[in-house]
């Protein structure tokens, strides 16, 4: 399957440490990256259906120091739909004036939504048809712009109607806070206060952080499996819901 990552922080950081751990897992994830952005209510968006391993604009992510405090990134291996630049996550939608970016990693079968016009898939995965009909019934659920935490009880009551067709990891934001749901593989790290040296896990690289941070940074970290071999990963349990804001945990 796919694997995800995704990092929310209280002040615009960059990825390209991490985002460098992903891509190193591009061997067998090769059908495509992508990842988003968010700054302010503005997104950067790149995606490519080739690997991260080869894609210059993987490499681009990984030497350019794009600072944001919502990103998500995917590396894809196909279970549904061609490989194609329409089918790479993450994939964006706009609602109530924001840009929501939505990644999944799994597997859902027989999964066939009915959709109104305003929310249908360009591509023809699983994930894409999933984000159209999350987006389609937040939409429904609420007649005004809701809080984090109205967003996340909807959320929290739409995960196990997904749930139920297979596997349903993922990550959304709409760049006021970033939701994480696993439903097998899917752990978090939050890193504050004092920082130090990190060193990833399938590769001989490492970085300090100490140098480049102060004693108010906040940064929370997802990903599918831990990127670095150093740091208390921690695992979701089956079907949890967590939402992240200002690189804490809320729920």
């Amino acid at each position: 399957m796919c694997q995800l990552l995704g990092m929310n922080a209280n002040v615009p950081t960059d990825v390209m440490f991490s985002f460098t751990g992903l891509a190193n897992r591009a061997d067998e994830h090769k059908d495509g990256f992508g990842i988003a952005f968010f700054e302010g209510r503005g997104l950067r968006h790149f995606v490519d259906h080739h690997s991260a391993r080869v894609s210059p604009l993987a490499e681009l992510v990984q030497r350019y120091p794009i600072r944001s405090d919502n990103v998500i990134a995917h590396i894809r291996k196909a279970t549904q739909g061609q490989v194609s630049l329409e089918n790479t996550h993450p994939f964006v939608r706009e609602l109530w004036g924001r840009y929501w970016v939505f990644a999944h990693n799994g597997n859902l079968k027989d999964f066939q939504p009915r959709l109104h016009a305003a929310f249908r898939p360009v591509g023809q995965t699983d994930s894409e048809l999933a984000f159209c009909w999350l987006m389609q019934e937040l939409a429904k659920a609420h007649c005004t712009v809701p809080s984090i935490a109205e967003l996340s009880l909807t959320l929290a009551e739409l995960m196990p109607q997904l749930n139920v067709y297979g596997t349903f990891n993922m990550l959304l934001s709409n760049g006021q806070a970033l939701w994480a749901h696993g439903s097998t593989h899917l752990h978090y790290l939050l890193r504050r206060h004092p920082f130090g040296r990190v060193h990833l896990q399938d590769e001989d690289l490492s970085v300090d952080f100490a140098p480049q941070t102060t004693e108010q940074d906040r940064v929370a970290m997802i990903a599918t499996q831990p990127l670095t071999r150093d740091e208390p990963w921690v695992a979701f349990q089956p079907g949890e819901l967590k939402v992240f804001v200002g690189g804490e945990l809320l729920t």
